[in-house]
């Protein structure tokens, strides 16, 4: 089976899978002309709002301080970070967490559980702690607020079998720290998302599509860019590659994507992932193959297509500033997209995502 050349760098190896893709997909385009106007209008949007990596600090839950212990909560977050989405069509349903009187869903619901075990002294940062938290200890901290009527945290299982595995790691071989893993990388990017996919089995977002090997680590490369982005590049947050990254191919970007006309479905895949958000709200989970609507399986042609063309979408947007002559990478542009797709939900309210349950995003 031929494979990309793995002699490249993880990031290289990513955007080679995405012009892969993109070579080879059906029913997923990347239009020249809606790049270059997304490209515009993203350029035009970040100018005047002043949009940097300090934004990543402006946000109440993330760690006001760029030190150690920063280091370990992105860890923490980022092997966790994946499938936020709701099971259920009402959205008081969706797993829910209050703190500070303030309720947080999707993947801000993940960061306020982390936070409120702190709060209530549970050491849910430090390896040693939850390589070993039994699965009520661990059940406990990740509690929705009203079990009555809330569904819980999508993937609890595979939640903490993922807490465990990576704990186990890093008390094995990097003295309980992640702090460690990324001093030993030396300020390479590069490095250090090999480093992760190496050592860490649950970060591995490989996959085989068109009868050759796929590589699009999303988790393991925003863990890398959100270190970065809270230290601002500097200090332990310094990488000399950090512009290599490529987008996180998740299922909330490619939404902003469509909606800026960088990306586009075929009519048989749109109205397939429009009959499926209506099967998944009724609680049919579509567990067969398509065309039947429902769940779309990891690994399926139409989800490569979707998130290999999201990473290629964003490196042409990006490509397109910098000819521009603005220097802005593909990280940045991706924090700036799911940002907005964010604050814009009920705009794109009609734009339908993939539903795709997988620990990779």
């Amino acid at each position: 089976m031929p494979v990309i050349s793995t002699q490249c760098g993880a990031s290289e190896k990513v955007l080679e899978s995405a012009q892969f893709i993109n070579e080879h997909s059906k029913d997923v385009t990347v239009p020249t002309t809606g790049v270059r106007r997304a490209a515009q209008e993203i350029m035009e949007r970040m100018k005047s709002t002043g949009y940097s990596t300090a934004e990543w600090k402006k946000h109440q839950l993330t760690p006001s301080v760029a030190n150690a212990d920063a280091i370990e909560w992105i860890f923490v977050v980022d092997a966790l970070n994946f499938s936020f989405w709701p099971s259920r069509a009402a959205e008081h349903k969706q797993y829910t967490v209050t703190l500070d009187s303030k309720s947080y869903r999707g993947y801000w619901s993940l960061c306020a559980a982390i936070n409120r075990a702190q709060y209530e002294h549970i050491e849910i940062t430090r390896a040693s702690y939850y390589a070993h938290a039994s699965e009520e200890q661990l059940a406990h901290v990740f509690r929705t607020d009203d079990p009555v009527i809330q569904e819980s945290i999508p993937m609890l299982e595979e939640r903490i079998q993922v807490m465990h595995e990576v704990g186990r790691v890093l008390l094995a071989k990097y003295g309980g720290k992640f702090a460690n893993v990324v001093r030993q990388c030396q300020g390479s990017a590069q490095m250090l998302v090999e480093t992760i996919v190496r050592d860490f089995p649950c970060f591995r977002d490989e996959h085989e599509f068109c009868g050759r090997s796929v590589y699009l680590y999303k988790r393991a490369q925003i863990l890398v860019a959100d270190i970065w982005a809270c230290f601002e590049g500097r200090g332990d947050g310094l990488f000399n590659d950090i512009d290599q990254i490529t987008m996180f191919a998740d299922y909330r970007v490619p939404q902003a994507l469509y909606h800026f006309g960088a990306l586009d479905y075929s009519p048989r895949l749109l109205e397939y992932l429009k009959r499926s958000e209506i099967a998944v709200q009724q609680g049919d989970g579509g567990q067969t193959q398509p065309p039947k609507p429902g769940l779309l399986p990891s690994g399926h042609p139409w989800e490569l297509e979707i998130r290999g063309n999201s990473i290629w979408a964003v490196e042409q947007i990006r490509r397109h500033i910098h000819a521009s002559g603005h220097n802005v990478n593909a990280i940045l542009i991706d924090f700036y997209m799911w940002d907005y797709a964010k604050e814009h939900t009920a705009e794109m309210r009609t734009i339908p995502i993939h539903l795709t349950r997988s620990k990779f995003y």
